[in-house]
């Protein structure tokens, strides 16, 4: 089972809703929850009736009494009301902000050094001595709001920051060198990167929130509010009102924080299919080709080439030209510096010194696999297919019906990698490279692969890696021996 944050089909009976043995586990769990519950209700209750004083311990049934009193007043919604307006409203702009500063602290160091130590410092900061402060500043009916916010900043800002500094390289090199617009990478790249992070930290952010929040109106104690409640309660010895209103607020947190993972649950692969639904204009690849054509120069050239990682060449000394149409195999034995030339080919990497020379953007198919696993194989090849690609059409020319429209993750090694041809050859581009593009094929597919890259190159010039001659033969190719 492939990793991923989607669930994996035809995971066994139990996934499939047949019950299985997830059942009776599920309903021994839920039989030893309520016994827990039931054995500390009585306890309580036993230990109320021994103090034998409302004023100092409440029991379960004088909590309940007081919880149904409270339930058909209207001043009791409108107390949620308030408090829930103020500490949810705190919540959703602590959020909105420390996901915007970590991405500007992504992109700026000077912005993630200025940040650092002041948000450490309001992590560690005791909502107590924040709020009299607020209080000063912002009143007390607003006092919620500011504290929630600034509760959750941090707790979201350091994991929002982290899942950005590890997003997979192969996975952003690809939607780099495929040109990914702005909603692509956002729905496809960096949410699924971002989202195990966000919703790990709001486990704990959400409930969090809402103690942060109520302790501050209870502080503040603004008129109308659920903490001005619990502070009046406290005051006139209502015992039974201020467990009653602290078991409102256990369930309320407990419903915002199950609503607010579950959105984030649903978020995605539907974050997914909304990139894919974008369409972005296709660069005239036919156009570029023909024009350089007519001057007679190439779309790629390189001479006296060296290539690498470091300072140190991979591969040196290399010269060709590829022009609108034709094709170039490079041939070696592995290590020999193939898959570092076509990285610097499209722009993954420098050159280290010589000449290179490439006309319009390269779109390349990488050695190793690159998908989306949540996504189907239609919504993987339109992330990145221009306006008028006939995604689905060209889909079923290299793959069966009934793989187009499951998430990728259920495809054979042989069809995700027709996917991913696809997926370069619909890409909007001048250059196509292919990294041994017909690994995991047998000789038929391969064939047919072969086929479909030279039937969709549309006068593009291809470069690609492999070791097999059948494959210079099949795409009708020169030979670059590389050593």
């Amino acid at each position: 089972m492939r990793p991923g944050l989607g669930r994996t089909r035809g995971a066994g009976p139990a996934a499939a809703g047949f019950g299985g043995p997830r059942r009776p586990v599920a309903m021994r769990r839920a039989l030893v929850g309520a016994l827990g519950a039931a054995f500390w209700l009585a306890l309580w209750q036993l230990v109320s009736m021994a103090l034998d004083s409302p004023f100092i311990l409440a029991g379960p049934i004088d909590t309940a009494a007081a919880l149904l009193r409270l339930l058909p007043d209207p001043g009791f919604w409108g107390r949620v009301g308030f408090s829930f307006a103020r500490i949810a409203g705190g919540a959703l702009t602590g959020y909105a902000a420390a996901i915007a500063l970590a991405a500007a602290a992504r992109r700026v160091r000077v912005v993630r050094g200025l940040l650092a130590p002041a948000l450490s410092a309001i992590k560690g900061t005791p909502v107590a001595c924040v709020t009299v402060v607020l209080l000063i500043w912002f009143g007390s009916r607003n006092v919620s709001f500011i504290a929630v916010l600034l509760m959750v900043l941090p707790g979201v800002y350091f994991p929002v920051l982290k899942a950005l500094d590890t997003l997979d390289a192969g996975r952003r090199e690809l939607f780099w060198v495929l040109g990914a617009g702005g909603r692509q990478r956002l729905g496809a790249l960096v949410w699924p990167g971002v989202l195990p992070y966000l919703s790990s930290a709001s486990e704990t952010v959400l409930g969090m929130s809402w103690k942060a929040g109520v302790a501050a109106e209870l502080i503040g104690s603004p008129e109308g509010s659920i903490g001005n409640s619990i502070y009046q309660a406290k005051l006139l010895l209502e015992t039974a009102d201020l467990f009653a209103w602290t078991i409102v607020v256990v369930l309320v947190a407990w419903t915002f924080e199950r609503l607010a993972l579950a959105a984030m649950r649903a978020s995605w692969p539907a974050a997914g299919r909304w990139a894919a639904r974008a369409r972005r204009a296709r660069e005239p690849e036919g156009a570029a080709a023909s024009g350089t054509a007519r001057d007679g120069g190439a779309l790629v050239r390189a001479r006296g080439l060296a290539v690498g990682h470091g300072g140190t060449a991979a591969l040196e000394d290399v010269s060709f030209s590829v022009g609108p149409g034709e094709a170039l195999c490079l041939m070696g034995p592995s290590g020999a510096g193939k898959t570092t030339l076509l990285r610097t080919v499209a722009g993954a990497l420098a050159p280290l010194s010589g000449e290179l020379s490439v006309h319009g953007r390269p779109a390349m198919l990488f050695q190793d696999t690159r998908l989306v696993d949540d996504l189907t194989a239609v919504e993987n090849v339109a992330l990145f297919a221009g306006a008028e690609s006939g995604v689905r059409a060209l889909l079923a020319e290299i793959l069966p019906a009934d793989a187009l429209d499951v998430p990728v993750r259920d495809l054979s090694g042989g069809q995700r990698r027709r996917v991913e041809l696809a997926r370069t050859v619909c890409a909007p581009s001048a250059v196509v490279l292919l990294d041994e593009p017909f690994t995991g094929l047998d000789d038929a597919t391969r064939r047919e692969a072969a086929a479909f890259v030279v039937r969709h190159l549309d006068g593009r010039a291809l470069i690609a890696s492999t070791h097999d001659r059948e494959d210079v033969a099949a795409l009708g190719a020169r030979v670059l021996a590389v050593r």
